[in-house]
């Protein structure tokens, strides 16, 4: 059974990485149920959980980063390959799953969180030097795009109220095959598999879109 872990909201903190300031980056575990809304436009520094924010307001925030995930298997296998505890919420993601391949989920494909919310997948997370600077490890970022399980990020379909325990459902897998790791693979080291992103068509996030189409008629 799928079911949501560990449900985490960033604690504001100086950012000694970047040059805005700020980062919400520290994610961590809260009781009880919390708002889950469409954020609106990239900008604002809003996403979709209530009490929650961005400071990267360029890069992150926005409809199609309204909420992360990240699967607890996956953190589990970073712990064992670092040699210290991962908790949840250390990647950043607003949501620690059980039981579901964050990874492998299509982009398009719609999960029920809980009895209300309905979240549709979009896109891949990259990581970043705020990211690199958190974790503290040599070489972070070249080390996480090598094994790509980057987790996902979701739009807000349905609002409504989710908590921890809360079952996952998936509720539609669309047909293309274009999942969260091709995606990712494609904009980071795999280039050749960016023709397979248009297969998602108007799933995948405008400006990735607009990425990969650009790339690709570069290299005609």
């Amino acid at each position: 059974m799928a079911f949501l872990l560990s449900l985490n909201i960033g604690v504001p903190r100086d950012n000694p990485w970047q040059a805005y300031g700020g980062t919400g980056i520290d994610k961590r575990p809260v009781d009880g149920p919390v708002r889950v809304e469409a954020p609106g436009p990239k900008g604002t520094g809003a996403v979709g959980l209530a009490g929650d924010r961005v400071f990267d307001v360029r890069h992150h925030g926005g409809d199609d980063q309204a909420v992360y995930a990240y699967a607890r298997e996956d953190l589990d296998a970073w712990a064992a390959d670092l040699g210290r505890d991962v908790a949840s919420g250390s990647f950043g993601e607003n949501l620690t799953t059980s039981g579901v391949d964050v990874n492998a989920a299509l982009v398009g494909e719609r999960w029920r969180v809980g009895r209300d919310v309905l979240l549709e997948v979009t896109s891949p997370r990259i990581p970043c030097r705020t990211f690199a600077g958190w974790m503290d490890v040599p070489g972070w970022i070249r080390t996480f795009t090598a094994r790509a399980l980057p987790g996902t990020y979701f739009r807000v379909l349905e609002p409504g109220d989710i908590a921890a325990g809360d079952a996952i459902t998936v509720e539609d897998r669309p047909s293309h095959g274009v999942d969260v790791r091709t995606v990712f693979r494609a904009l980071t080291l795999e280039s050749e598999l960016l023709p397979r992103l248009l297969d998602a068509g108007d799933a995948l996030p405008a400006h990735l879109r607009e990425r990969a189409e650009h790339r690709l008629s570069r290299s005609e």
